[in-house]
């Protein structure tokens, strides 16, 4: 098997590497950047004994694309979060910016370091008006949550860095001081290969996950949560800590198939699918907010100021799949977001932060005898 299927650049093993089965083929990274064009980039601040956060940067174009739509379509599966910039999705179907993941006290400086990037990079396009996307989850367990050491050149430096190709996992980016189930929770990332007559397109999830109970758990269908929460207190667990399940999920969904922007909606609902498979019901203190866009049909949905009379061929052209067609995509949604899950839990390690507070992580034994008995 490809190393970039069993470890992360950084040589984190991934879940494959567990024997842990998935349905599907992956992409050859087996991440969102197996989607032509999207890059994505981080910032990690680990700081001292109180700070364990980041910006997680996605460009669904890359560099060169900023302003140029993508169909888009967003899902609350519970409301308890932020994802700005969806209002004007729901309104248009479109996505022309950049999406920062962050923690839930930074979303005003990620806003404005978006902001500031695209005035820089792109003017023409910050001539007009810009909505990102900004989303986050809770970090105040492990990080100082209210001590402002995000930064608008922290969302800037992540765009910066943005590249294709394999991507690390675990405590990166906007993901460094998340708890999913109860261990070390962060960024995650999968990929899926869907045949469609004779073309081949991916459906590719990146995921910040911060969401779930340790009694949960579930990997590959099997429930370990139950034992691991008797042999493994739950950390989020006592008197002045969130209750378990609390913290929230993010959830972006790429695609190369030409999709209209109501599929978009429809293929982010399937990512509830993907994180339930993880064991979660949703918690009421969880913010489960996904996002899906599709880079096909570059040049359509725009919305600039018109300039001068109507021509008469101002037209634009959408090639989608049909309905009737669309399953498969729906089914590689969600194994690629159940395998991201699943690799934030793997590729990471125990973090001690903010006033001492300790989350371990994931064993990995237990998620090899988990493979064992799936398979």
């Amino acid at each position: 098997m490809d190393d970039a299927l069993l470890r992360t650049p950084s040589g984190r093993l991934r879940a494959r590497a567990l024997g842990v089965p998935f349905l599907g083929t992956p992409g050859p990274w087996n991440a969102l950047t197996d989607v032509p064009g999207v890059a994505v980039g981080y910032t990690t601040l680990v700081e001292g004994a109180g700070v364990r956060t980041g910006v997680t940067a996605i460009l669904p174009r890359g560099r060169d694309g900023v302003g140029v739509p993508c169909a888009s379509g967003w899902f609350s599966f519970n409301g308890n979060g932020e994802m700005t910039g969806t209002t004007w999705i729901s309104e248009n179907g479109a996505l022309s910016t950049p999406i920062a993941i962050t923690n839930t006290h930074a979303v005003g400086p990620a806003h404005q370091g978006v902001v500031d990037w695209i005035a820089t990079h792109h003017p023409r396009v910050a001539e007009q008006w810009l909505l990102p996307v900004v989303a986050e989850t809770y970090d105040g367990e492990l990080n100082d949550i209210n001590g402002r050491h995000v930064r608008p050149e922290h969302a800037i430096a992540a765009l910066d860095a943005a590249t294709t190709g394999p991507l690390d996992e675990g405590s990166v980016g906007g993901g460094t001081g998340m708890i999913c189930h109860g261990f070390k929770g962060g960024s995650g990332t999968a990929s899926r290969i869907v045949e469609y007559g004779s073309d081949r397109y991916t459906v590719a999830a990146f995921i910040q996950a911060n969401y779930g109970a340790r009694r949960e758990l579930t990997i590959a269908g099997v429930r370990i949560g139950a034992d691991l929460a008797e042999t493994h207190p739950d950390p989020v667990a006592g008197p002045g800590r969130k209750p378990p399940g609390a913290g929230s999920v993010i959830v972006v969904l790429a695609t190369d198939a030409p999709l209209l922007p109501g599929q978009c909606a429809a293929l982010a609902r399937r990512a509830t699918l993907g994180i339930g498979r993880s064991g979660t019901a949703g918690s009421h203190f969880s913010g489960d907010l996904f996002l899906a866009f599709s880079t096909a049909n570059a040049g359509a949905l725009t919305s600039t100021f018109p300039a001068g009379p109507v021509a008469d061929d101002e037209y634009e052209q959408l090639r989608f799949v049909p309905w009737g067609r669309i399953d498969r995509f729906f089914d590689a949604a969600v194994q690629a977001v159940e395998e991201a899950v699943v690799d934030v839990l793997v590729a990471n390690e125990d973090m001690t932060g903010h006033r001492g507070y300790r989350v371990p992580a994931l064993p990995h034994d237990a998620v090899r005898a988990a493979a064992e008995r799936a398979t």
